[in-house]
């Protein structure tokens, strides 16, 4: 990235302004059954330009990264504001924010490993799942990537250059049950950092293989689970995708503006006092995030945004225009994807705060219950309803764990059910391999302890 250009544009554009270089660099393998099913690399990039006139946000973008290009970019975004203005005069709603002046990367120091290496570590580990556990019916294996790298420039002072490596290996295992698939999708490996950074001898992941496979096996004799409303304890990932989107969207402001059920309850209970929530931006209890962010996409600071204390809503996550608008502090919520996509108000790494409670003390609590884990796809609104799949489980019965349980759903409203959490794990667990999805896919990560609480269950 040639940062001098951009920097050399601050005064191409009048009153509040920014620029933004973006690229993302991503690659993907995938093996199914011992054949390549896809190999791909793209890079994508360009420049992105804001402009605030008469209320109104202008924007523009180009893949053209030359003088010429960011020029011709920048005034397209300063007509198009001007274009606004005029037909639909706003009071100004561009909050103050503190800007980000700082550089940051996650690059990794190692030599770059070749797709043909990625390609036979990938096989090298599918040879061993086949020559170990021929009986399964099928398998899949596949390890993805992304760099996100960034420059922006604005009016008020932000200077920020970030490189976000991220790179993940997913493994899916199918077994047979009465002459029905059962499939099982592995915890993913990897997270912040390159594949040099995680993968490198196959040997190193035969242990948490065989015990997927394993876990596969228990799966394919379970029992499907009783329906109603239950006593559960959710695994730390399960309680971690909840609180993402069943809790995070409604306090999204522009979410919040539109209605949502978190609307008016700043200062109110809306959790069991056990629940603490927050949308960390890069580091979290001493650790780096799956997901760092240290400046936004409109040039601010990235820092903490407080969302749940004790059960109490306390904040809401906000970009400069609703931040004016509720009178709040955008704390760096604005991301975008592409060079091409406008800064929506996004989460970054939504994380239920660990508890007292070791899990094996929650487990013997239940008399007669479900241990849920292992969630795949779902869907909340902004009611904060939500209904979601689970993959796996346990039944609990007199505070042990039983028969291992089918997939099944949960659903409930958010804020209804964290009031009825009455114990909360002391550990902790991200997630971070997937995409959210609102209106453009963004990186993000979700974590939590597990949490027992009563929630739907589906049944046979």
């Amino acid at each position: 990235m040639d940062l001098s250009l951009l920097r050399s544009a601050r005064g191409l554009m009048p009153g509040h302004f920014l620029l933004r270089l973006h690229e993302n660099r991503q690659w993907a393998v995938t093996c199914v059954k011992g054949n390549i099913t896809r190999n791909t690399a793209s890079v994508s990039g360009g420049v992105c330009a804001g402009a605030f006139c008469g209320g109104s946000w202008g924007q523009a973008s180009s893949p053209d990264i030359s003088a010429e290009g960011i020029r011709a970019v920048a005034a397209a975004a300063s007509d198009n504001a001007s274009f606004l203005a005029r037909r639909l005069p706003l009071p100004p709603s561009a909050a103050p924010a503190e800007s980000a002046a700082l550089c940051r990367s996650h690059a990794s120091g190692k030599p770059p490993a070749t797709q043909k290496e990625k390609l036979d570590f990938l096989l090298s580990l599918d040879a061993y799942i086949a020559n170990k556990y021929p009986l399964l019916q099928s398998r899949t294996l596949a390890l993805s990537a992304i760099d996100t790298e960034k420059h922006i420039v604005t009016s008020d002072g932000a200077d920020s250059h970030t490189l976000v490596p991220r790179c993940h290996l997913y493994v899916w295992m199918t077994a047979e049950k009465d002459g029905q698939p059962v499939e099982l999708m592995a915890p993913t490996i990897g997270g912040l950092g390159a594949y040099e950074d995680f993968f490198s001898a196959p040997e190193a992941f035969y242990e948490p293989i065989d015990l997927h496979y394993n876990t596969v096996t228990e799966k394919s004799r379970g029992v499907r689970p009783d329906a109603g409303l239950k006593e559960c304890i959710l695994s730390p990932d399960l309680a971690g995708i909840l609180a993402h989107e069943a809790v995070g969207h409604t306090v999204e402001a522009d979410i919040v503006l539109g209605g949502s059920v978190a609307a008016g309850l700043l200062g109110r209970p809306v959790a069991s006092p056990l629940i603490s929530m927050t949308d960390f931006a890069h580091t979290a209890f001493g650790q780096v995030c799956p997901v760092p962010v240290y400046a936004d996409d409109e040039g601010v600071l990235a820092r903490d945004a407080e969302l749940i204390k004790d059960g109490v809503l306390t904040g809401y996550m906000h970009n400069r225009d609703t931040a004016c608008k509720l009178e709040a502090e955008p704390l760096g919520n604005a991301r975008a994807f592409a060079f091409s996509d406008e800064p929506l108000i996004r989460m970054r790494n939504t994380c239920i705060h660990p508890g007292k409670s070791p899990l094996s003390d929650m487990i013997a609590s239940v008399e007669d219950g479900y241990l849920l884990s292992h969630p795949s796809n779902g869907q909340a609104d902004s009611t904060g309803e939500f209904m979601f799949g689970v993959e796996m489980g346990y039944e609990i019965k007199k505070g042990r764990l039983s028969r291992p349980i089918l997939g099944t759903t949960v659903s409930g409203v958010a804020f209804d059910m964290l009031k009825t959490v009455s114990a909360v794990s002391d550990d902790l667990t991200w997630v971070s391999s997937g995409f959210c999805g609102k209106k453009q896919p963004m990186s993000v990560g979700m974590g939590g302890p597990a949490i027992l609480c009563k929630l739907n269950v589906g049944g046979v």
